[in-house]
């Protein structure tokens, strides 16, 4: 397949694609050959202020619009994206590197996104209260008013599209700032929207500096609502900004999942069912499954297994046929991943399968490392990477503990075939989602959010929806 790159690099302010026009340019990476592919223009202070007052009046004017008139531009929105997914995945893979068929699902599962909202937005309720003969009082649900946005690179379209719908169908109006190393698929999606007839100023895209752009949004009175998916320390350092104004905000933060194994599961079907999700994405996933705890029983067995299929994991370009697993996203990730599987082997580590970095590009190899002590560094700090830890528990009680230790709290699973066992671990783990014998945490209709560092607020289902709606009560006599 053809390594062609062609992207529309522009900026969305008011209505109006812009160009370069003098503006910084920041470089676009093909992550898998480590060249740069295109530049894209970077916002000015000017262009921030321009976007900020058209979202002000995109505000007035998509809150009066009918319900049904917005559902209508999301509906169009998504059938755009799903007529326009192989030109946006190819996109994808280029700038972020993941597999063809990894990008092809994460832009279908956007139009999803936009189809969800849009049937959900007509179903934002109210509620009147009992009051005396001739008193009246309600409350109501309306829109919060302008956000801003910023969303990550490791699901670029998905995760500004989890952003945009919602705030979208409510009636808020959005400054998106997606991340600058995937800025064509991103380009892409707010195209869809432009053209299925969102307004001026109401959905707009800047690139730009991330602290600059951050502090320089955050700080005006026009946005109302923060949204941000990222890591622990920069969340919180938006939370600091955030709180200068008072403002509304949802952290989706990073996480350390840990997978519990226990030795009644069907051993192969987990083996089957854990080793490609970890290595999805190149294991850049804030859910990824890491840190896996298996009863001693079958430890030995597991480790052994996880390593034979480790090892027939095919890397790669993301868009050859049979790639299995892409590269890291960029040029730092090769290097802090080595350190880690490093400090894990001097402390007693056994590496049993990858270790190693590529010869070029930021690729480093699926990794398993068994009988990784809870002093090393991988074991306290989120790899988001292709490196899976391994340790053995005793009993319920000891793997709970052992997944509730860190100050973590996202994503967590656990395999198991006793119902008794499984009711218990979905109460005891500390985390905002749980799989059980599944993988599958993030769908529309679901909320999607962490617990402890990981964050509060959710994305997705009605409770992401409600992050964009603020409460009114009104009483009439």
């Amino acid at each position: 397949m053809t390594h062609s790159y062609d992207a529309d690099l522009s900026l969305f302010i008011n209505g109006s694609w812009k160009l370069g026009e003098g503006r910084d340019l920041f470089p676009v990476v093909d992550p898998a050959r480590g060249e740069t592919i295109a530049e894209v223009p970077m916002a000015t202070p000017a262009d921030l202020d321009e976007a900020l007052d058209a979202a002000a009046k995109g505000f007035a004017l998509w809150r009066a619009t009918p319900v049904e008139q917005r559902a209508a531009v999301l509906k169009k929105a998504a059938a755009l994206l799903r007529e326009r997914a192989d030109a946006i995945a190819h996109l994808l893979t280029l700038e972020q590197g993941k597999p063809l068929a990894e990008a092809r699902s994460e832009v279908a599962g956007s139009a999803q996104l936009f189809d969800w909202a849009a049937e959900e937005a007509s179903r934002i309720y109210g509620r009147v209260l009992v009051r005396p003969t001739g008193q009246r009082s309600m409350v109501i649900k309306q829109p919060v008013g302008p956000v801003a946005a910023f969303s990550p690179w490791n699901f670029p379209v998905y995760l500004m599209a989890k952003k945009l719908a919602p705030a979208l169908a409510v009636g808020c109006s959005v400054i998106a700032k997606p991340p600058e190393e995937t800025p064509g698929c991103c380009g892409a999606l707010m195209r869809c929207l432009a053209d299925a007839g969102v307004p001026a100023g109401v959905a707009q895209l800047v690139h730009g500096v991330p602290d600059a752009v951050s502090r320089h949004l955050i700080a005006s009175p026009v946005i109302r609502k923060v949204s941000f998916t990222g890591s622990i320390p920069v969340g919180k350092h938006l939370m600091k900004l955030a709180a200068d104004g008072v403002k509304r905000i949802t952290m989706e933060l990073g996480g350390h999942a840990p997978v519990l194994v226990f030795d009644d599961c069907d051993l192969d079907k987990t083996l089957d069912m854990v080793v490609p999700q970890k290595f999805r994405n190149a294991g850049q996933v804030c859910v990824s499954p890491t840190r896996f705890y298996v009863q001693e029983g079958i430890y030995e067995r597991f480790v052994e297994g996880f390593a034979a299929r480790t090892a027939g994991i095919k890397t790669g370009h993301g868009l050859e046929a049979g790639t299995g697993m892409g590269p890291l996203a960029n040029v730092r990730r090769p290097q802090a991943i080595a350190a880690l599987v490093e400090d894990a082997a001097s402390k007693g580590a056994r590496v049993m399968a990858g270790g190693r970095r590529g010869n070029e590009g930021f690729f480093f190899q699926p990794t398993l490392l068994a009988d990784v002590p809870d002093t090393a560094d991988i074991m306290n700090n989120e790899p988001f990477g292709p490196v899976a830890v391994a340790a053995p528990f005793t009993t319920l009680d000891d793997a709970i503990l052992k997944a509730n230790r860190l100050p973590h709290g996202l994503g967590s699973f656990a395999f198991t075939e006793n119902l008794r066992q499984a009711n218990l671990l979905a109460d005891a783990v500390e985390a905002g989602m749980v799989g059980i014998n599944t993988f599958a945490l993030s769908a529309a209709d679901a909320p999607f959010g962490g617990v402890k560092d990981s964050g509060f607020g959710s994305a997705g289902g009605v409770e992401g929806m409600e992050s964009y709606l603020a409460t009114k009560a009104i009483h009439m006599a």
